[in-house]
């Protein structure tokens, strides 16, 4: 089976679909978040032990900040065929810096043997009001943070061996006040973990709507553009490829101003009642939904 069957099939008895799972508790709300990294899928060659560390904090923190939520916690299981103490001690301290960075303390995990270097992240966070995928409204502006391709870029580096520069784009930072700021805001949101494209679909199914979006208001990564030759190549790059987690959110026009003075982000489009759209000068073309896949051959 592919991932979004699995995921299908799963939800037919589960509560899945967002970023993370709500938890109604006393006044506000607890957000609990797992991720699974592992060697074949996620650590291309090249990406070092700290990077390897760092991004297990990171995509969990992700999934708290996609809900406007503050992290509280972070536990980490960790398998491994045999544990050399360098590479542990890298670990630790690519996991240790992420979430002191965002005040979290990390209270242990879990120790195994496995037969590919694996982690397993978990993240508790807490939101009043967690914002949710499935509040778009038709009229509604979309804007993303940041900017697209930097991860794609690392994987361009780290298959040319260039494995500096490809650990420093790996090491992408939650957007975790970006996410509080735009709370108040956002009528939907979710992070960008398997490419602009399936995250717009995954939005659109959730809200039961569409987007218009502006090719030309797309914020490249220089990284990206240095590696791209075309057009095509670029938005290969920067669409389609994934693990940008960036946050991908919906906004009421009124509530613009008042949203860019509290966080920076770009506008890209806006809400529509069907069809995944982006407009290139004076064409209007279809968005394929295709992005990152895991399992997929």
């Amino acid at each position: 089976m592919r991932e979004r069957d699995v995921i299908l099939l799963l939800a037919e008895k589960m509560e899945i679909g967002d970023d993370c799972s709500v938890i109604p508790f006393k006044e506000t709300h607890l957000l609990l978040t797992t991720d699974m990294l592992h060697q074949k899928t996620d650590f291309p060659e090249g990406m070092n032990a700290y990077t390897i560390g760092w991004r297990t904090a990171a995509v969990s923190l992700s999934d708290i900040a996609a809900m406007g939520g503050q992290p509280l916690a972070l536990t980490v299981a960790l398998g491994a065929p045999h544990f050399e103490k360098k590479v542990c001690e890298q670990i630790r301290d690519g996991i240790v810096d992420c979430s002191k960075k965002f005040g979290v303390k990390h209270f242990g995990g879990d120790l195994d043997r496995h037969n590919e270097l694996t982690l397993v992240s978990s993240a508790l966070g807490e939101a009043a009001k967690p914002v949710w995928r499935g509040g778009a409204r038709a009229g509604d502006l979309v804007a993303i943070t940041g900017e697209l391709g930097r991860s794609a870029a690392a994987l361009e580096f780290f298959k040319q061996q260039e494995y500096k520069m490809a650990n420093e784009l790996a090491c992408f930072t939650p957007r975790i006040p970006e996410g509080l700021a735009l709370a108040p805001f956002a009528t939907s949101m979710m992070d960008i973990s398997d490419g602009l494209a399936r995250s717009l679909y995954q939005l659109a199914k959730a809200s039961q709507i569409g987007f218009k979006i502006d090719g030309g208001q797309l914020p490249f990564s220089v990284e990206a553009e240095e590696f791209a030759r075309t057009q095509e190549e670029l938005f290969e790059l920067c669409i389609h490829t994934g693990e940008d987690f960036e946050l991908l959110f919906t906004l009421a026009s009124e509530n613009l101003m008042e949203a860019r003075r509290a966080c920076e982000f770009v506008v890209i489009g806006q809400v529509t009642e069907s069809k995944i759209q982006m407009k290139l000068g004076t064409e209007l073309i279809d968005i394929p939904d295709r992005g990152y896949e895991h399992g997929k051959q």
